[in-house]
């Protein structure tokens, strides 16, 4: 059998595993911006919207991996 899940039933709401793995991710993720921010990291960087973008992504990806899989 195969034991990936489809959907997750929150409350009687069937949602998407990558939809709950990118929740977890927007919350990481601007975790990660206040403390770029903060340390003035971001400044350092070419274009720090796309370094965002390109970190929700990877976020996304891994906790969809290491958590739904």
């Amino acid at each position: 059998m195969n034991s990936v899940p489809h959907e997750i039933s929150i409350g009687g709401v069937f949602m998407p595993p990558m939809l709950i793995a990118s929740l977890f991710a927007a919350v990481a993720l601007v975790m990660t911006a206040k403390l770029l921010n903060h340390y003035r990291i971001s400044k350092h960087l070419f274009y720090p919207p796309l370094v965002l973008l390109a970190l929700m992504v990877i976020y996304t990806v891994l906790i969809d991996v290491l958590f739904f899989s």
